[in-house]
């Protein structure tokens, strides 16, 4: 299952406002440029993690999930599916409580080793298209 409505509802509502997302850059055609903007006015603080590390829609970016100096609550990822099963080891690693693979990112595998950890994960969605259905 790559997101049923109980997990979407629980990331979006109930696991905290700290959203670290990676692939985020201040490249304004990039999807995670306006999926960002959207999670901060429903009043998530986005967390840009690229390793260009820039500044995005206010706030500092850092390389890495390990270079952020404070806890995540949910990382969003925006990255290859190759490499999103890695970054979802670095969520577990840093003590995220939820995984969020954007659309068309699918690893069953990486899935199966967040929740495994713990952790609640959704693939293959977009919460920018989620958390207007909840509000």
């Amino acid at each position: 299952m790559h997101g049923d409505e109980a997990t979407i509802r629980r990331i979006l509502t109930e696991l905290g406002d700290t959203w670290a997302v990676v692939g985020l850059s201040a490249n304004r055609r990039r999807a995670a440029y306006g999926v960002a903007r959207v999670l901060q006015g429903f009043g998530k603080r986005i967390v840009p993690v690229h390793p260009k590390a820039e500044t995005v829609h206010g706030e500092p970016g850092y390389a890495s999930l390990a270079e952020i100096p404070f806890e995540v609550d949910v990382v969003d990822v925006f990255v290859n599916a190759e490499l999103a099963g890695g970054v979802a080891d670095e969520a577990v690693t840093k003590g995220a409580k939820a995984v969020w693979f954007q659309l068309g990112v699918v690893d069953e595998d990486a899935g199966e080793r967040v929740r495994a950890a713990g952790l609640d994960m959704v693939m293959d969605r977009c919460p920018a298209i989620e958390i207007p259905r909840l509000h």
